[in-house]
Order: C-alpha cells, then structure tokens, then sequence
C-alpha cells in the first residue's frame, strides 16, 4: 500500500468523523452557550440546568439525523471493503 493511498484512507476517515459529529456537537456548543448566557443572566447556579438540556438537545438531533449518518457510514464502510483488493497490491 502506497503513502498516497493511506493518506487518502486518513482522509475520508477523518472527514466522515467530523461529519457524523459535527451536528451533535454544534448543537451541544449552541445550547451550552445559550445556557451558559442565561445562567450569566439570572445568577442561577446549578449543575442539572446545563447538563439535562444539552443531552436533551444532542439526543434530539442523534435522532433526527440518525438516517443521514447510518448512510454515511455504510457509504464509507462500503468504499473501504471495495478498495480492499487495492491494498493487497
């Protein structure tokens, strides 16, 4: 297997990562921040008003793109098992 071939293995591995999990933790960075402000806002302190929304919030979102990622990891799944005869080489 060449160097080039690796780096592009890398390559779409890394990409289809960041993909998957990219909604989930935008999502979480959103309502974290959003959270955050409003804690700022009214002085409230407490661990359950950050926590409990963000996995609220990240569950929703695992749920609704639940479709697109199974796609996109058989899609890549795929491809790795076809170029498989390519790495023997």
């Amino acid at each position: 297997m060449s160097q080039s071939a690796v780096i592009a293995i890398f390559r779409d591995t890394m990409l289809t990562i960041f993909f998957v999990a990219g909604p989930m933790l935008i999502v979480g960075l959103v309502v974290g921040v959003l959270i955050s402000m409003f804690e700022a806002v009214t002085s409230i302190r407490e661990m359950t008003l950050t926590f409990v929304p963000k996995i609220i919030a990240v569950g929703l979102v695992f749920l609704f793109t639940l479709p697109w990622i199974m796609t996109k990891l058989t899609t890549f799944t795929i491809n790795i098992f076809q170029q498989i005869p390519n790495f023997i080489r």
